[in-house]
C-alpha cells in the first residue's frame, strides 16, 4: 500500500485521539497471564505484535511463527524453554532470522534449557523443548537488548527457585527493565534491582487481578512531532496516559519542550500544546533509555531546520531494519546531511526540502510513522504504508482525524 500525504487545511490543529494500550506493557502482561491465568488485562494493544504474541502463547507443540515481532521472539524463547512438556519451532520473517538471539539462548541453556539453532548459529529459528528449570543464577551482557533481561525476569517467578540475574557491563534501556519489574510487583512478585544484579523470587500463584494497560507513549511521539511542526496555538489531546508512567518513552514530555511543545496531564489524558517557537540551538540527546523515539526526533529536527546529535542508539541496527542506515538514506532524499556511526546520528540543517519524495519503510513501522508528520512541511509519499499495523493499526485513520490528507498514491 502506497499513501500520499499532505498538510491539513487548517493551519492551527485541534483534535483528540484515543490510542490503545502500550505494545510493550501488553506483551509483558500476556506472558504473565499465560503463567498466572488469574490476571485479566484491559486496554490491550491492538497491534500485530500483540496478536502474534497471544497466538504464540496458545501453542504447545509445532511451529510458532512470530513474523517481524522481535519482542515476541525474545519473550517466547524464555517462555517455551521454561514450560515442561511444550515443544516448538520458534521462527519468524527473513529479517527475524538475521536478528541475533545468542545472548538470550546462552543464558537459558546455562540454566539448563534445551534449545537448538535450526539454521544459523546465534539466530532464529529455534527448536525448543520445554524443561523444568531449577538453576537460579545466570549472567549475561547488559548492553545489547534489555528485552533479553526482561524475558528472563518475566518467567522467573514461575521457576522453582526464582532467578538471580547478574548483568555484565553498562545496562541499556533501563526503563524497560524497570517496567517489567513494576508489572511483576503489581502481581505481588518480590523483586530487587541493585547495581548490576536483579533478583526475582518464585511465586507459585497470585490473587485474581485486573490490570489496565496505559496507552502507548511510542505512538504518542508522532503527535508530539506533529504539534512541534504545527502552527503556534495547535493542540492535540491523547488518551489514556498517566504522569508517572512505566514507559521510558514518556521522556517525550520533557524532550519536546525544546521544540516548543508543553504537556498538560489531566483526567488520564495528555494535551500537547504548541505554545512557543523551538529553541534555535543545536540539540544533543542521549537516547540509550528510549531508542524507539530517535527516528521521530530526527524527523522533527529536520522539519524545523534544527541541528541535532542523537546518541545511545547502539540497539537500532538490530531492529526491524538497520534504523540508523535507513534514517540516513531517507532523510538525505529530502536534502538532509546526515552522519551516522554504530551508535549515533548527527543531522545538519538545510534551507530547502526536496519535493516529490517517496519514503521507503524497510518493513519498519516506525519509519512510516516517524516521517508522516513531515507532510506538514511538504507533500510526501510513504511506500508500504500498511507496515504500521505492527504496532499501531489505526495510525492512518488517526492522521486523517488530525486533518491530514491521506490518499492512495
Amino acid at each position: 500500500m502506497k499513501l500520499h500525504l499532505s498538510a491539513p487545511s487548517n493551519t492551527i490543529l485541534d483534535s483528540e485521539i484515543a490510542i490503545t494500550g502500550s505494545k510493550s506493557e501488553t506483551n509483558r502482561l500476556l506472558l504473565l497471564q499465560a503463567l498466572f491465568p488469574n490476571v485479566r488485562i484491559e486496554n490491550s494493544s491492538n497491534s500485530d505484535d500483540a496478536e502474534v504474541m497471544q497466538k504464540g502463547l496458545a501453542i504447545s507443540k509445532g511451529v510458532v511463527d512470530i513474523h517481524h515481532a522481535g519482542t515476541a521472539m525474545r519473550f517466547l524463547t524464555s517462555y517455551f524453554a521454561s514450560q515442561e512438556g511444550k515443544e516448538v519451532l520458534l521462527t519468524g520473517s527473513g529479517r527475524m532470522k538475521q536478528r541475533p538471539i545468542k545472548v538470550l539462548v546462552d543464558a537459558l541453556t546455562g540454566l539448563g534449557a534445551d534449545i537448538e539453532y535450526q539454521e544459523n548459529e546465534g539466530y532464529p529459528p529455534l527448536k525448543i523443548k520445554g524443561k523444568k528449570i531449577t538453576e537460579s543464577t545466570v549472567s549475561l551482557p547488559a548492553d545489547i537488548s534489555s528485552q533479553y533481561i526482561s524475558s528472563l525476569c518475566l518467567v522467573a517467578p514461575s521457576l522453582e527457585n526464582g532467578l538471580i540475574i547478574d548483568l555484565v557491563g553498562k545496562i541499556t534501556s533501563v526503563p524497560y527493565i524497570k517496567m517489567t519489574l513494576a508489572l511483576l510487583k503489581e502481581l505481588g512478585v518480590r523483586t530487587s534491582f541493585q547495581g548490576n544484579q536483579i533478583k526475582v523470587h518464585p511465586q507459585l500463584e497470585i490473587e485474581p487481578l485486573n490490570l489496565v494497560v496505559e496507552s502507548d507513549w511510542s505512538a504518542a511521539s508522532y503527535y508530539y512531532s506533529i504539534t512541534a511542526l504545527a502552527a503556534l496555538g495547535s493542540e492535540i489531546k491523547l488518551s489514556s496516559y498517566k504522569r508517572n508512567s512505566l514507559q521510558g518513552d514518556s521522556v517525550l514530555s520533557e524532550i519536546y519542550k525544546d521544540f516548543g511543545v508543553d504537556t498538560d496531564f489531566a483526567h488520564n489524558s495528555i494535551v500537547l500544546k504548541k505554545t512557543r517557537k523551538h529553541t534555535p540551538k543545536p540539540l544533543h540527546y542521549d537516547l540509550s533509555n528510549a531508542p524507539d523515539i530517535a527516528q521521530t526526533i530526527a524527523v522533527t529536527c529536520f522539519g524545523l531546520g534544527m541541528e541535532c546529535r542523537l546518541t545511545g542508539l547502539h540497539t537500532l541496527p538490530i531492529k526491524e531494519t538497520d534504523r540508523l542506515a535507513a534514517m540516513k538514506t531517507e532523510l538525505e532524499k529530502f536534502g538532509a546531511s546526515v552522519v551516522i556511526d554504530h551508535e549515533s546520528l548527527a543531522l545538519q540543517t538545510t534551507s530547502q526540502l526536496n519535493e516529490n519524495v517517496e519514503v521507503d519503510t524497510y518493513n519498519d513501522h516506525r519509519m512510516a510513522m516517524a516521517f508522516a508528520p513531515l507532510a506538514l512541511k511538504i507533500d510526501l509519499t510513504v511506500n508500504d504504508a500498511g507496515v504500521v499495523s505492527k504496532s499501531y493499526p489505526d495510525f492512518w485513520n488517526h492522521m486523517k482525524k488530525v486533518g491530514f490528507k491521506v490518499s492512495h498514491a
